[in-house]
């Protein structure tokens, strides 16, 4: 992920990706919100929030029954890895 770096730009950052995320639960678009929730996760992870970027992906890989061949579930899966080592 490119972002300037400073904490006024991981804020809006992530802003932006939990609005995504909240827009794709609203619209029941579940494809596109891994892809919200593993961008999310990723500046989490990049600010040290590991902890909370791990469960929030945890929560939406789990709810997946299907599709796991998918680029956005293989991306999910992989930073899940990541997070839990």
């Amino acid at each position: 992920m490119l972002l300037p770096k400073g904490p006024s730009n991981a804020t809006k950052a992530e802003q932006s990706f939990r609005t995504a995320i909240e827009i794709a639960r609203r619209q029941k678009a579940k494809g596109w919100e891994p892809r919200a929730t593993t961008s999310l996760a990723r500046l989490l992870r990049d600010i040290n929030r590991r902890d909370e970027a791990r469960g929030m992906l945890v929560e939406i890989y789990n709810w997946f029954t299907e599709g796991f061949d998918t680029a956005d579930l293989k991306d999910a899966k992989t930073l899940l890895e990541e997070l839990s080592s």
